[in-house]
Parts: C-alpha cells; structure tokens; sequence
C-alpha cells in the first residue's frame, strides 16, 4: 500500500514496512505513526505473514526520529511522544520476528524502530547515535531500550556525548546484530528473512513471549516460567511436525498451529 508517509506490502510470508519520507530524512510524522499501528494490527492478525520487515526509503537514511518540524516537540508534544512510546512496546512486543533493514543513518527516535525489533542487520556505511542532547532534549523513550541492549556506562557515555557511532561500534556495542556491505545489504537481510519464514510461527511466538516476560525476573522464577512455555510449544502440531521431519529427514512444514 503506497503512501506519503508508511509504505507496506506483504509478500511471500513477508510484511514489509518502509518509511517513505526521503526529503525528510525518513522523520516520523503523526500520519507514519498511525500508519505504523493499523499496519502492525494487520500482520499480526494476517496469518500468512510470518515475518516483518522494518525499513527506510533510500539509501541514505533509516530513520531520524520525530518530525520535529511537524510540531512533535510543541504543544502537541506529550500527545505525540506517548504515541511513539506505545508503539515501540507493540513492535517489541510483537507475536511474530521483527528485522531492522538499516540502510543509512539512524538517530533519535529512529533508534527506537532499530532496537524494538529482534534483529538488526545494518548497512557498513550506516550511522547511529542520539544526537538529542546537541539540541536540548534526551533520549527518553528509547533509553529504556538502548540500557536492554547496551552495557550501562557505553550506553550513558552515548546519549550524553551526542556523537556519530559507525556500523562497526554499533556491532561491538550490542546495538546491531550484523553488518552488511551496502551492495550486498538487501542479499543478507532477504537470507536472514527466508530463514525466518521457514520457522514454525506458534512456536516462535511463544518463544518470543516467555524470553521477554522472564528477562526482569528473579533466576528461580523465570526459569518456572519458562518450564511451563517448553511444554506449551511441546504441545503443538509444529512440534510434532518439525520432531517427526527431523527423524524422517525431511524439511519441516509449519502452520503454525
């Protein structure tokens, strides 16, 4: 579906969503936001996508965060940010993969789409940081997923310098999962997706659900949780599928029931 703001399309197990705004650095309107909630809603109720796909238009820039030019820091500012807040727990909390294809620079709010999904695969030439502090602000909602993935004094020494991070500091740093070369950017992310499509989606999601539940629990208590959530994926047709496959030596075929 084209639009000025959000472009998705779902093909072959894939949703794939790309911030359309180019001239605007891929900046996240309030329409995008929106745009970003129904479209979500769709794949995850759609039972043929078994994956997402996050993007930018372009070659040059991911996503650099708020329009800020659209009013998303004035008076309509605390309607806009609780709206960009909730939308990153329904992408981190989504039922089925999530994969950040970042093909250029990724700053501010733009870093909240990265690190809310489960994989990261970044362009060499790709950038990142949180440049907020260089114009007076912080980078609230988005810390509390920048100290879920990087060590705690990295992560203090990034959003308070403001600097531009490389690819390869973001990989060292835990904020990216792999680097591509740009050329070869779309081949590694299309690879990591085919695989991904192949995976039985019950169990995936269930996984997904019991490994960030048990994150913040006491090490007893997560591991009582996650006892329960072996048997609940133990107990599905993909389970019996995907055991049954193994043993007779054939590639598995999920329903994801």
């Amino acid at each position: 579906m084209n639009d000025p703001h959000l472009l998705y399309q779902v093909k072959d197990g894939i949703a794939g969503f790309t911030i359309n705004r180019e001239n605007q650095r891929n900046a996240i309107s309030m329409e995008a936001l929106d745009l970003f909630y129904r479209y979500l809603d769709e794949a995850s109720e759609n039972p043929d996508v078994r994956v997402v796909c996050i993007t930018g238009t372009g070659s040059r820039t991911f996503c650099a965060g708020a329009d800020l030019g659209a009013g998303l820091a004035g008076s309509d500012g605390m309607t806009a940010f609780k709206k960009y807040a909730n939308l990153l727990k329904k992408l981190a909390g989504f039922p089925k993969p999530t994969v950040a294809r970042v093909n250029g620079s990724c700053v501010a709010g733009g870093t909240g789409f990265m690190l809310a999904c489960d994989i990261v695969i970044a362009s060499s030439k790709a950038t990142f940081g949180t440049p907020e502090v260089n114009v007076g602000l912080f980078p609230m909602m988005i810390g509390a997923l920048i100290f879920r993935n990087v060590l705690r004094k990295k992560a203090m020494e990034m959003v308070l310098l403001g600097e531009k991070i490389s690819a390869r500091q973001a990989l060292e740093m835990g904020l990216i999962t792999r680097i591509a070369d740009p050329d070869d950017l779309d081949t590694e992310v299309e690879k990591v997706l085919n695989v991904l499509v192949r995976k039985s989606p019950i169990g995936m999601r269930i996984g997904k659900e019991a490994f960030y539940a048990s994150a913040d629990m006491p090490f007893e208590q997560a591991l009582d949780l996650l006892a329960e959530k072996i048997a609940d994926v133990a107990a599905t047709q993909d389970a019996r599928e995907g055991i049954t496959a193994y043993l007779e030596k054939r590639e598995p075929l999920f329903t994801g029931k």
